[in-house]
């Protein structure tokens, strides 16, 4: 009989793992709330069928988890805990594409009781960043050397053709996650320093780097580097930073979005009428609606009455008569709402996706630079490069652990060979690869 796997969710990245697992010939199951995405998920697949699905039905949850072979989390991250306990309760294997909660960390005893792995970060960024650097560190380890730098870098952007905005950036979903994310704070380590970054100035800390057949792009730290040198067991290890990529002027951009209060979410407004103008004008600086907005920006953020900044916000509509695209929210609900209708990929747009690892490793007779590049273009009118690379590996996992490749029990991210490895290759096989260069 047919392995059972159920994908709880059938958001923008699911389409490739619905495919991939039914080409191998699993039977499938896709559960969402909506069940019209579901549905179009599945239709071309006789091996897949969709559920219409709520998270808070317990029993619901209890039978589906029940039914399965292996169950994989592509809902919002904040429901992964109550589904791991279900699975464990089932002793069903688990996998989600997202970063371990310290919720989820504390399953790991419950797991390896129940015989069961649930594996996380097994996506893109986290995923596929992992792997690849893993493979090196353990690389270098067999040589004899010691990994003393290592800085990752990971971002989402519009293929070239496809760059046809001044903000050089295009969402595949609504853009409030990212919006709240650009309110992080971060920590990193460079040359035994630790340094911390407060979320309001996180765009003012980037700088440019540049990657072989991509050109220059600048790069802002993610959250806490620090966490990964236990994880990725970097004893040595002397500057070790995560950044996110983005396309030049990006990071003047949104610092100074941040600096006018555009992430915050601490007021919400109702019955919103009139312009942009004059909501920013009004509510988030607290003026008369008559006051010159661009004058003012220029005056408090001492910015170049030509440059590069006013030219973005003159197209997002911030100085014209553009009216409020929403009717209640705070300003970050604004931002939201004008981004996605400005940013938006059209039909038949790529997106591109780099990940761009630099390793220096320390050997008794010598110091080596090494650098690992993943850069992978979505397919116009197909499946993005997002979606691919953050299901797709999560796919191959759910497949070799139901061919009993994985004999693993607990709450694992894919840092152990004989996870990375066969994962690693079967995406080379898919054309996701990696190209590694030693200096």
């Amino acid at each position: 009989m047919n392995k059972k796997v159920t994908i709880l969710g059938a958001g923008l990245v699911v389409k490739p793992m619905v495919d991939y697992l039914a080409k191998h010939g699993y039977e499938i199951t896709v559960a969402d709330i909506a069940f019209s995405k579901a549905k179009k998920l599945t239709d071309n697949h006789t091996n897949a069928t969709p559920f219409q699905f709520n998270i808070n039905n317990a029993e619901e949850l209890d039978n589906l988890v029940q039914n399965s072979d292996i169950v994989v989390s592509l809902l919002p991250a904040i429901f992964h805990v109550k589904i791991a306990k279900k699975c464990i309760k089932h002793k069903k294997n688990m996998v989600t594409a997202s970063y371990i909660s310290p919720e989820m960390r504390q399953l790991d005893e419950a797991a390896k009781k129940a015989g069961i792995i649930i594996l996380n970060e097994i996506g893109v960024d986290p995923g596929i960043d992992h792997m690849s650097a893993m493979k090196i560190f353990h690389q270098v380890e067999e040589n004899g050397g010691k990994v003393i730098s290592f800085m990752s870098y990971c971002g989402g952007l519009p293929a070239p053709e496809a760059n046809t905005n001044p903000l050089g950036y295009k969402f595949s979903w609504a853009p409030k996650g990212v919006l709240k994310a650009a309110g992080n704070g971060a920590k990193y380590m460079k040359n035994g320093e630790i340094i911390e970054v407060e979320g309001k100035n996180l765009f003012a800390n980037y700088w440019l780097v540049d990657v072989d057949g991509i050109g220059t792009l600048e790069a802002y730290p993610n959250r806490n580097s620090l966490d990964y040198v236990d994880l990725y067991n970097l004893k040595d290890v002397k500057t070790m930073y995560r950044g996110t990529f983005r396309n030049i002027s990006h990071c003047d951009t949104w610092f100074t979005l941040s600096q006018m209060g555009f992430y915050k979410e601490d007021e919400i407004f109702e019955n919103l009428t009139g312009t942009v103008k004059e909501f920013i004008l009004t509510k988030m600086f607290k003026l008369n609606k008559g006051e010159c907005l661009k004058t003012f920006l220029i005056e408090k953020f001492n910015l170049s009455k030509n440059g590069i900044i006013l030219k973005k916000f003159e197209w997002l509509g911030f100085f014209d008569d553009s009216k409020i695209p929403i009717k209640k929210g705070g300003a970050i609900d604004v931002l939201t709402a004008i981004m996605l209708e400005k940013m938006s990929y059209e039909k038949g747009e790529r997106d591109l996706l780099v990940l761009h690892h630099k390793f220096v490793a320390k050997y008794p007779n010598k110091t080596q630079k090494i650098t690992s590049t993943m850069i992978d273009y979505g397919i116009p009118n197909g499946d993005s490069s997002m979606a691919r690379t953050v299901s797709l590996p999560a796919a191959i996992a759910v497949r070799i652990i139901l061919e009993n490749k994985i004999n693993l029990t607990g709450v694992y991210m894919p840092t152990l060979p004989e996870i990375y490895e066969p994962v690693l290759a079967e995406l080379e096989n898919l054309n996701i690869k990696l190209i590694e260069k030693f200096f």
